[in-house]
């Protein structure tokens, strides 16, 4: 896989299924348009996809409950509501799509009703004078001519969404039986908090959603379950939730399922665990109970919400790289992973799946695919698509699983990435970001073009990831830096085991959490590497306790509230330490690891006399390897290989 391959990254979205309607939003990286194209795709349960939808922009299919009608987001050209997804609605029959809204700032995934007329969605309103909206006197202000923002709390701005509290999200309900002009409906949440996650009740009276405490009084992580009569009126608590929570629905026989973690013990690294609780609207709220073990089942929320069947309930777990479908019996409770029956367990990943009757469809990674529609049922998985047949004609270089032990006899899992001819190969470890995640059973794009140029690429998951077990992720909380590094390296001396390995010519590299293992290992362990290449990193924490938009509590969790004890684990204490050549890589616009994270770095490296360069991508946040402008992708992949093909 060459860098430009990242066009046939070709990945399809979380199915809509009713009977044999079946639809899914495929994205691909358009170079030319230097902008993701999304359209959607009707794929037969037999085999085989046709176009439903031409795109440029169009995602988030929902079919109606009746399969009458299929209501999407469709993004045009132009700014303002133009530009941004709007909600549109076809007959299942064919014929044209109408647009419902008109929305500045663009309109969430859509929610059918049980009714299959109204529509359950959340969208961002800006402040009037924001944005590119009309200002309380009719002109609409430049971005720099805008009032200036007076803030009075901590969670004022996130990662790839900008400033929040002056554009919160709220609660709509469209009705599609309206033939007025597509425009602004009145929202039925306040302007005081977000709310997430909409889902309706069975009887089709009220909306289900997630919402802070109080109302969002203040800064809180915690997200209860609230709910609101869908003709407007007072929002009510319906679960008191002990952490965070997200993804509600309702079961057949009104049991409302959620996800949701537990803040009591650990605020970071908390496992998602499945819940259950039986709302009693207007009596106050009611308490859950846990179905999940907290140790052992980490639920991956992502691949969509839970799926209720007759007796139980099917989730995505994260498991040792894996990402696989359980069921958690409905009567359960705090059952261990041991215990939730396998609805499909393989050496892959399900991104994402849905439940129609009882036919059960995933979208599923693999080592040798980045996501295919699979039909899941008795027998054995059937393939619906080749979406990544273009990837495979490129070349895609297998992974070969590592297991080894850390200097204090932990276990320590991982693969490596092995490229062409017999070698000796020059190797690179690439540390994940996180920490608590996981890297996985399943096509990594930056494993695959670095082995296809050359290089063998050892990575894995070292203690503080997701997938192995609550122990696991909480081994690092004020830790970092310690048996995380023992298992990097041991992870590495593993597959330097290997004769077609040339252990002279190792460079390290990481992004994020991977960025801090970067310059934390140039630091301390630079004798071992030729060069680093360490990515939006984390190398100060006390400065990032204050300029990231998670520092206000992350930095607590992980490291401590001592400045004494945030220095000691930061890796620019140690920069005078890095003699290696060091690549400062940083997106201008990442609020997760500000831009000053880089900066500083780069001026201490150099001021101590380290061969230090920096590279910096305008207009980017910290997704930008994921989901960057695909020049930009392109372009950081082509100075990754000139860095390393100067070094190694």
């Amino acid at each position: 896989m060459r860098p430009a391959d990242i066009e046939a990254l070709v990945v399809p979205g979380r199915p809509a299924l009713r009977g044999n309607l079946l639809l899914t939003a495929v994205k691909r990286p358009d170079l030319k348009a230097n902008a993701t194209h999304s359209a959607l795709r009707r794929v037969s349960l037999g085999g085989g996809e046709t176009a439903w939808t031409h795109g440029p922009r169009d995602s988030a299919p929902a079919i109606s409950p009746d399969g009458r009608w299929v209501a999407f987001l469709r993004a045009g050209d132009g700014q303002g509501a133009d530009g941004s997804p709007q909600l549109h609605v076809m007959p299942t029959g064919g014929g044209d799509a109408r647009r419902l809204t008109s929305l500045h700032l663009g309109a969430g995934e859509p929610v059918w009703a049980p009714d299959s007329r109204r529509i359950a969605f959340t969208a961002r309103v800006p402040e009037p004078g924001r944005y590119g909206t009309p200002d309380a006197g009719g002109e609409t202000p430049e971005p720099a001519a805008e009032a200036p923002r007076h803030i009075t709390r901590m969670d004022y701005r996130l990662d790839d969404v900008g400033f929040v509290r002056d554009r919160m999200q709220r609660l709509f309900i469209v009705d599609t039986a309206d033939t007025q002009e597509p425009g602004e409906p009145e929202p039925l949440t306040g302007a005081g908090f977000d709310a997430a996650h909409p889902v309706w009740t069975p009887d089709g009276t009220r909306v289900v959603f997630t919402a802070p405490p109080d109302w969002g009084a203040a800064e809180s992580d915690v997200r209860d379950i609230c709910a609101i009569p869908a003709e407007g009126g007072a929002p009510e608590v319906v679960v008191r939730c002990e952490g965070y929570s997200e993804r509600p629905v309702f079961g057949p026989d009104g049991t409302l399922f959620y996800f949701g973690q537990s803040f009591e013990e650990h605020h970071e690294a908390a496992p998602t665990g499945l819940y259950a609780a039986t709302p009693e609207f207007g009596a106050g709220p009611v308490k859950a109970r846990r179905l999940t073990d907290a140790e052992t089942v980490d639920c991956e929320s992502a691949a969509g919400p839970p799926a209720p069947r007759e007796n139980d309930v099917v989730v995505a777990v994260r498991n040792r790289g894996a990402v696989e479908l359980r069921a958690v019996a409905i009567d359960t409770a705090d059952a261990p992973l041991a215990d939730l029956a396998v609805v499909h367990a393989d050496r892959s990943a399900v991104r994402s799946f849905t439940l129609d009757g009882a036919v059960l469809v995933a979208v599923i990674a693999t080592p040798s695919t980045a996501g295919e529609v699979v039909l899941l049922g008795d027998g054995e998985p059937q393939v619906l698509t080749g979406y990544s047949q273009p990837l495979r004609d490129r070349g895609i270089r297998p992974m070969i699983e590592l297991e080894t032990t850390a200097p204090d006899g932990y276990p320590v899992h991982g693969w490596l990435v092995l490229p062409e001819g017999e070698g000796p190969h020059p190797v690179l470890r690439v540390v994940h970001g996180g920490p608590f995640t996981q890297q996985e059973w399943a096509v990594f794009d930056e494993a695959q073009v670095y082995a296809s140029a050359g290089y063998a690429v050892v990575v894995g998951n070292p203690r503080g990831s997701a997938g192995y077990g609550q122990a696991h992720g909480h081994a690092i909380t004020h830790a970092l830096g310690t048996v995380d590094v023992d298992d990097v390296l041991a992870l590495l001396d593993k597959a330097l085991e290997r004769p077609d390995l040339d252990a002279s010519r190792v460079g390290i590299m990481g992004g994020s959490y991977g960025g801090f293992m970067t310059s934390w290992l140039a630091a301390h362990h630079g004798a071992r590497f030729k060069a680093a290449w360490s990515e939006r990193a984390v190398n100060a924490w006390d400065s990032m306790l204050g300029s990231s938009d998670i520092g206000y509590f992350f930095v607590d969790a992980y490291i401590g509230s001592s400045p004494e004890e945030q220095r000691k684990r930061s890796p620019l204490t140690y920069a005078a330490q890095v003699e290696i050549p060091f690549a400062v890589v940083h997106s201008e616009q990442d609020w997760r690891c500000p831009l000053e994270q880089a900066e500083r770095m780069f001026v201490a490296l150099r001021r101590a006399g380290a061969p230090a360069e920096m590279l910096l991508f305008p207009g980017e946040g910290h997704e930008l390897s994921r989901t960057g402008r695909p020049r930009h992708r392109v372009q950081r992949f082509e100075a990754v290989l000139e860095w390393w093909s100067r070094h190694l």
